[in-house]
């Protein structure tokens, strides 16, 4: 198979931060098929030469055990290429199209266009109208072409209706694939085989067995030098209409018939659009916002959010949310889901935990903690079952908390693919499954809208938070109104 790969931003962060590594992973897993090329377009003057070293240069920041020794990296620079394009010029898409369909022996392959082409646009979503309107203009929409769309995906629903009519207009649903890498991470993939690969979970994952579930996205990390970009888009849209929905999406779905990507996505959908509707009264009961102060990370001084390069004097942009939602169906009815998601945190984790609710009779002296079952998304990955075991024998044993603890990376002898790296090589084969449908992106818009202009008509803000912490207070009030705490406080 051959495939050409283009990157719309080829010099940007994201590519050489993310993409150009996932890709290099996967060469030197021998996963990238070997007819391959990979463009990067962009608007300054470069050989292909400079580009390469462009990208070793860059490669001095990945983590050690993932940096190429230089001949890997010779050989992986073959397929590098460069190319100068002003996206709002339309012969330098016609030009494009020619370097694709007409490669020359210095481009790496002899003649003939490739079996696939990828349009990856790592660009500023406000581009993204722009490109696949050229694109389709000049011919390069035909079957054998896919575009990935980078996230956000929009800042409300209009806008996100907007980019899907222009890209609808040039590529069908099949070939628009909008990426959330969330959605590669190995843990995550693993949720569907948790569920319906094995038949323990499937009988009790309902309202009679399960008290309430969490889903925690949380950074130590500040918004560093993103602060332009982070002030206009904040966490609601960066972080819990896309990650956290999809996760709270694969935990509430009902079993598809198939593993056909439309038969996921269509109970993906199912679940959305069961979510409660936010309204003004619950937005100020069930969403808390918050923005970090100073404050101390990990024994370090941090600065607070105001205070950080490129933010406006005076922002009102949350840089945390927690909110209480319920799927209603009969799987779910009562079952409170809650979100949380936030920069400047006590630790960085992700984690989704599914808390048990307590034996209806309890026949052992002392506390008995309930069940809970652990899916840990970063920085470690695996599952973890808390139980309880009793020391000795006896029937007035008090019992005492244990845990099965499962590491997917002890557990399995290959090493595990990152996120990026298995989104990449699907975009390039063709499976959808990993990617978001275009009506699922915009019912995940319509549901957080009233969050949006709930707090448009706040005039408070944001609640400050210390950075190191986990949060405004308001959250683990929330969470306490139903008797419940977040899984840090257990």
């Amino acid at each position: 198979m051959s495939f050409d790969l283009v990157l719309f931003g080829g010099t940007g962060d994201l590519t050489w931060r993310k993409l150009m590594p996932a890709l290099f992973q996967a060469f030197r897993h021998g996963k990238l098929p070997e007819h391959g090329r990979i463009l990067a377009v962009a608007r300054d003057e470069r050989t292909h030469d400079q580009y390469r070293d462009f990208i070793r240069e860059r490669f001095a920041n990945v983590e050690s055990a993932k940096r190429p020794t230089d001949e890997e990296f010779s050989q992986f620079a073959r397929m590098l290429f460069y190319r100068r394009m002003d996206l709002a010029q339309p012969e330098h898409y016609a030009g494009l199209r020619r370097w694709i369909e007409q490669p020359s022996g210095e481009d790496g392959r002899a003649s003939g266009p490739a079996d696939t082409a990828v349009m990856f646009l790592a660009t500023s979503p406000h581009l993204f109208p722009q490109i696949c309107a050229q694109l389709g203009a000049v011919g390069l929409n035909g079957p054998r072409v896919r575009v990935v769309l980078e996230k956000p995906l929009g800042h409300d629903l209009a806008s996100a209706q907007e980019i899907n009519r222009v890209v609808r207009a040039s590529f069908s649903e099949d070939q628009a694939l909008r990426i959330d890498h969330y959605l590669g991470k190995p843990a995550v993939q693993n949720l569907m085989a948790l569920r319906f690969g094995n038949a323990l979970f499937e009988p009790i994952w309902r309202r009679e067995s399960i008290a309430n579930i969490q889903i925690t996205i949380a950074e130590s990390i500040g918004v560093g030098t993103r602060g332009d970009f982070y002030d206009r888009t904040g966490a609601l849209r960066d972080m819990v209409q896309n990650h956290a929905l999809q996760l709270l999406t694969m935990i509430a779905m009902e079993p598809p018939s198939t593993s056909d990507a439309d038969a996921i996505r269509d109970e993906k959908l199912k679940v959305l659009k069961s979510l409660r509707p936010f309204t003004a009264e619950s937005v100020a009961r069930d969403v808390v916002r918050g923005q970090y102060k100073a404050g101390t990370v990990d024994g370090t001084p941090a600065p607070g959010y105001l205070d950080e390069a490129k933010v406006p004097a005076g922002s009102r942009t949350e840089t945390f949310v927690a909110l209480r939602t319920e799927v209603q169906n009969w799987r779910w009815a009562g079952v409170p889901f809650y979100l949380r998601t936030g920069k400047r945190l006590a630790a960085r984790d992700a984690q989704i935990v599914v808390n048990f609710r307590e034996v209806p009779h309890p026949i052992f002296p002392g506390a008995n903690q309930p069940n809970k079952l652990v899916i840990k998304l970063q920085p470690e990955d695996g599952l973890e079952l808390h139980l309880m075991a009793a020391k000795g024998a006896g029937s007035n044993e008090s019992l005492t908390p244990v845990k099965l603890d499962l590491d997917f990376d002890k557990a399995f002898d290959t090493e595990r693919v990152g996120a990026y790296e298995k989104l990449l090589l699907d975009a390039i084969a063709g499976r959808l499954n990993l990617f978001v449908r275009s009506d699922e992106q915009e019912q995940a818009w319509r549901w957080v809208e009233p969050i949006l202009k709930g707090w448009a008509d706040d005039p408070n803000g944001p609640r400050a938070y210390a950075a190191g912490s986990w949060g405004p207070p308001a959250s683990s009030a929330m969470v306490a109104r139903d008797g419940h705490v977040w899984d840090e406080e257990q």
